[in-house]
């Protein structure tokens, strides 16, 4: 199967760079880009790409503004939003979140990390960057009905085996990169993660995170300052 991509980004060079990434895979293709977030809109409902990467600043409308249209439309459900942005800050992937976004990752990332992560959003997967796994849960310990507790009881439920894909998913690894490391299979992997999800009544992958700081199985760092403007 080949995974249909549509390019959101106001930079064309930019763009032809991602589209000759993708597109040097054997399982990806580039369908169509799009300048600004009106167009996104527009050629997502046109076309229905397996995945949008989106930008989160473009003219007419913003990458968030344009997630958030996309994915109210139960039309176009089957394709999946991962942003793509040069700062991974608390409130843009706080947004990109409630939006619908399906992952959220810097444009620092490398050529195999950028098409693991079309992978893995296209498989149903939500994938949060290391930065923005810690911009989220800073954010969210920072509310005072969500300050950490430490209650450790709570993941009783979990096998040991569970517990430490719990502890890995909250350091921002995806399940690929959880499989290398612990030599598993990635279906394994995924197995393990949605039974802990189950068992702790995690909506998605992100509560899941949050679940893994509130609990004290893993203990948050200090958020990185905030730039003055998202790209």
């Amino acid at each position: 199967m080949t995974l249909r991509v549509l390019l959101a980004d106001d930079q064309a060079l930019l763009r032809g760079a991602f589209r000759m990434l993708l597109d040097s895979a054997d399982d990806i293709t580039v369908v169509g880009e799009a300048a600004d977030g009106r167009e996104a809109v527009g050629l997502t409902r046109e076309l229905r790409p397996d995945v949008v990467i989106m930008d989160i600043r473009m003219p007419e409308l913003d990458g968030l503004a344009a997630t958030s249209e996309i994915c109210a439309d139960p039309d176009l459900r089957a394709s999946r939003i991962l942003i793509l942005t040069t700062y991974e800050t608390d409130e843009y992937v706080a947004q990109a979140l409630r939006a619908g976004a399906g992952g959220f990752i810097g444009k620092g990332i490398g050529a195999e990390e950028l098409l693991d992560a079309v992978r893995t959003i296209a498989d149903g997967d939500t994938l949060l960057s290391p930065a923005a796994t810690r911009s989220l849960v800073a954010r969210f310990l920072a509310t005072p009905d969500h300050a950490p507790r430490h209650h450790p009881e709570r993941l009783a439920v979990l096998t040991p085996r569970e517990r430490e894909m719990v502890a890995l998913v909250a350091t921002g690894l995806s399940n690929q990169e959880i499989a290398e490391r612990m030599f598993l299979s990635p279906f394994t992997v995924r197995a393990h993660v949605q039974r802990a999800m189950t068992k702790l009544d995690a909506r998605d992958r992100a509560q899941l995170v949050v679940i893994a700081y509130q609990s004290g199985l893993v203990h948050a760092a200090a958020p990185a300052p905030r730039p003055d403007r998202p790209s």
